[in-house]
């Protein structure tokens, strides 16, 4: 949404009444796919940021936004899935999200509206939408939007208002995308120059080690690479999880410090 913006272009606010007003980008982060912008304007009305941890599975939601163009647009919906693993972007800039489902249409335009519950507080921003395969772009909705949880967005808009950066949670190991079974891979192999598990990093601390498997974090099984990863990024740098790491035929619970890692 902002990115024409970000190198040398410029953002304008375009406001319920019709009025504009030039804005400047305080941060984002593409790892997020989340940005802070400001404009000098007095007399707005903020929304209340609620708190996406209480949301639950068939809870009503609304999303706000300009779905191709439309401004001032309101779809209705509910909570469809909750923890849903979404990486969202292009290939030079992925932003692993641990998203809020819901089958309120959300088409291109959304992005960046904010998805209200019932009280009318922002629960999530409207980030993705889902694609049938095979159709080489977004065709519309589907029923299967996609959110960045509230919580989410709070501490990484904090992150950037602070320090124009925000910083993400990690474990130090490189996942093998290619692994087959149950639970995710550490790779047994360096990638890229990169060991399978940093040096020194949380992970090494744990006593996690290459070809090592990790079945769950928290309690939460995972089988995809992506849904660790997410898993991990909805956390903060500092946070203590428990993973399920299995070495050989020993299994184990191993509890990890997450590392911190500065955004793009």
């Amino acid at each position: 949404v902002v990115a024409g913006g970000a190198d040398g272009g410029k953002v304008t606010v375009l406001f319920a009444d019709g009025s504009e007003r030039p804005a400047t980008i305080v941060g984002r982060t593409a790892d997020y796919d989340l940005a802070v912008v400001k404009v000098d304007e007095a007399g707005l009305t903020p929304l209340v940021l609620g708190d996406s941890d209480a949301v639950v599975v068939g809870d009503p939601v609304v999303a706000i936004g300009a779905p191709l163009g439309l401004n001032g647009t309101v779809t209705t919906g509910i909570v469809s899935a909750l923890n849903r693993p979404v990486a969202a972007g292009d290939s030079a800039e992925t932003a692993f999200i641990n998203a809020i489902q819901t089958d309120a249409a959300i088409n291109p335009g959304n992005s960046g509206g904010p998805l209200v519950n019932g009280a009318g507080e922002v629960v999530g921003v409207n980030s993705a939408i889902a694609q049938p395969p095979g159709t080489g772009g977004a065709t519309g909705s589907i029923g299967l939007g996609f959110a960045i949880p509230s919580d989410q967005a709070r501490r990484t808009a904090e992150e950037l208002i602070e320090k124009g950066t925000a910083t993400y949670p990690v474990i130090g190991v490189l996942l093998d995308s290619r692994y087959q079974g149950e639970g995710v891979q550490v790779t047994t192999e360096p990638q890229g120059g990169q060991s399978p598990v940093t040096a020194g990093g949380p992970a090494d601390a744990a006593g996690i080690q290459a070809g090592d498997v990790i079945l769950a974090i928290d309690g939460r099984p995972v089988s995809l690479s992506d849904e660790l990863i997410v898993a991990i990024r909805a956390k903060a740098p500092g946070d203590t999880v428990t993973l399920r790491v299995r070495t050989g035929d020993d299994e184990r619970d191993v509890r990890v410090v997450l590392d911190e890692a500065t955004s793009e």
